[in-house]
């Protein structure tokens, strides 16, 4: 048996049709799964299923809110007829210090990243159960993020979220280990997405100040997260739940 081989496996990926979220199911559906995309804007969600080679599917929803986090599940499992993976990377940001940042911003950040997390999970825990019979495990997948470990003066609602992400991450896995499903978090560090390019212009002096301090001497890619993706929704992963794996080029490895 190939241990990290997807065939025959189903996949939802929030917030898949673009960045880190399209990175890790473009991944998956190399991989051999079913990918469904979620995501509220319907035209980006179709431009993000013609890069894919094999056939997949997409599903429209804001995920701010409960009911659409529960449809969005719904949608997916009837349109691919199961679910076994559920990837949580829905995710936004608003970068303000935390003495200007209004309480409704501090909550749509914490519904989108956090929330929909808990509400995407909870809606797919019965089809996941029921796909993880005899030794096949279902398995969880969120995104965090290397603000799940620093602090920044600018991201106080992110950072708080992300941090949330894993600590949820290690209830879920508790919780749900006797069902053979596996509850895991990627913690990305500097990708460059629409969201990161948009910070290297708000936020003088970063795109310097990550290279001096990555390792790896460069800022990762959405491919980058392709391999994690799925170690952690194959066989290769069913005795690893409750981590938190950093992506990120050894910015967190480094001490100064």
């Amino acid at each position: 048996m190939d241990l990290f081989d997807l065939a025959g496996k189903v996949a939802l990926v929030t917030g898949g049709n673009g960045g880190i979220g399209l990175g890790m199911a473009r991944g998956l559906a190399r991989a051999g799964a079913t990918v469904v995309i979620a995501g509220r804007n319907a035209a980006k969600n179709q431009a993000a299923l013609k890069t894919f080679a094999s056939a997949c599917f997409c599903v429209e929803g804001d995920l701010k809110d409960e009911r659409s986090c529960r449809r969005v599940v719904e949608a997916a499992a009837e349109k691919a007829g199961r679910l076994d993976i559920l990837v949580n990377n829905a995710g936004m940001n608003i970068r303000k210090a935390p003495d200007e940042l209004r309480f409704e911003e501090w909550r749509e950040v914490l519904a989108v990243n956090l929330d929909s997390a808990f509400l995407c999970s909870q809606a797919a825990y019965p089809h996941l159960k029921r796909a993880a019979s005899g030794r096949t495990s279902a398995k969880i997948i969120n995104t965090g993020s290397m603000m799940s470990i620093f602090g920044a003066a600018y991201v106080s609602a992110y950072a708080a979220s992300k941090g949330g992400i894993v600590q949820l991450t290690k209830s879920l896995a508790s919780a749900w280990a006797k069902d053979n499903i596996q509850v895991n978090a990627v913690l990305p560090g500097w990708i460059d997405t629409d969201l990161t390019r948009n910070a290297r212009v708000e936020l003088k002096g970063l795109n310097e100040r990550v290279l001096a301090r990555t390792p790896a001497g460069r800022w990762g890619e959405a491919a980058d997260l392709a391999g994690i993706a799925v170690f952690l929704a194959s066989a290769a992963s069913d005795f690893v739940t409750g981590t938190a794996i950093p992506v990120d080029g050894g910015y967190s490895a480094q001490g100064l």
